[in-house]
């Protein structure tokens, strides 16, 4: 039996956020990009060489609209020179940041909001190397704090408060 508006007394069952507090709110996640390849269907695999990297991009898709974070990954896997698998992909989120300070904005983008997408994330790469016929491969967590120092590290930049429109 559905519910008529305003039955509960008009209060609705999301939970209130006090006045100025900061929020960051997921909008929804999803598969951007997704490419699997697999050459060595067959091949006895023992003991592969995984080659993983890791990339994110932030940016706001215009005013009053949503982040979008981008979490970008390439897995390769080798063995004695030949490729078994090379996966690429894009997972992507949007969100909401209001009241966030300006300094803690872009760390928020590149750092929780990557935190709170990766177990979707790991569950998408386990999930596709083992339907390939491969054991599957289970990424270790990610430590974005870091990464995004080490990103900062390597541009020789401070954190920019702001990412472009």
């Amino acid at each position: 039996m559905a519910q008529e508006p305003g039955a509960n007394g008009g209060k609705t069952n999301a939970p209130e956020i006090p006045e100025g507090m900061p929020v960051l709110q997921i909008v929804s996640q999803y598969v951007k990009d997704l490419s699997f390849e697999n050459p060595s269907m067959g091949v006895n695999v023992q003991r592969p060489q995984i080659d993983f990297t890791v990339d994110l991009q932030a940016r706001r898709l215009g005013e009053n609209a949503p982040y979008e974070v981008l979490l970008k990954l390439r897995v390769t896997a080798q063995q004695e020179e030949k490729t078994l698998f090379l996966l690429e992909l894009a997972y992507g989120g949007l969100f909401v940041l209001e009241k966030i300070p300006e300094e803690a904005m872009q760390p928020m983008l590149l750092i929780e909001c990557p935190r709170l997408m990766f177990p979707y994330v790991r569950r998408i790469v386990s999930d596709i190397i083992s339907d390939g016929g491969l054991p599957p491969l289970m990424i270790e967590p990610i430590d974005f704090a870091a990464l995004y120092r080490s990103r900062m590290a390597q541009t020789g930049t401070q954190p920019n408060p702001t990412l472009p429109a």
